[in-house]
């Protein structure tokens, strides 16, 4: 699932971004809030990625909201997860030691650095609530 809302491309765009499996690994999803600085959800995303860890779909979500915040012409990005261990792999200050997550670190990292700047955030759950919304979307649906 994607909709767009905004047409207008903007300088920075936020990501609350959530990744979660039923089982770990098990079914697993992501979803993605991108937003305006103002919090005007502009796109959300919501995928099903089959069977996967939690650690996996999380880095997902930010991997396919990074894309898409590229695509949108976005030349900043904020992302902001739930995922302490996510947040702090790609800020560089916890290393990545599961083999498994490391090639999709590289991606992420890869991506980030075709944009102007890139800032990453730990959020409480309790502020993650849309990005949850999404993942337990497409995990219900199948999207």
């Amino acid at each position: 699932m994607s909709e767009t809302l905004w047409p207008e491309p903007a300088a920075e765009l936020i990501i609350n971004c959530d990744g979660g499996s039923r089982g770990n690994p098990g079914p697993a999803a992501y979803g993605c809030s991108i937003q305006t600085p103002d919090g005007t959800e502009i796109e959300a995303l919501a995928k099903t990625i089959g069977v996967a860890t939690n650690n996996v779909a999380e880095y997902t979500a930010v991997i396919e909201g990074l894309r898409r915040c590229m695509e949108l012409g976005a030349r900043a990005v904020h992302v902001r997860s739930d995922s302490k261990l996510l947040i702090e792999q790609l800020s560089g200050r916890y290393k990545v030691k599961n083999p498994g997550l490391k090639k999709l670190h590289v991606q992420a990292i890869e991506i980030a650095r075709g944009f102007d700047r890139v800032t990453y955030e730990h959020v409480r759950r309790e502020k993650n609530v849309r990005a949850d919304e999404l993942v337990n979307l497409a995990l219900d649906t199948g999207l």
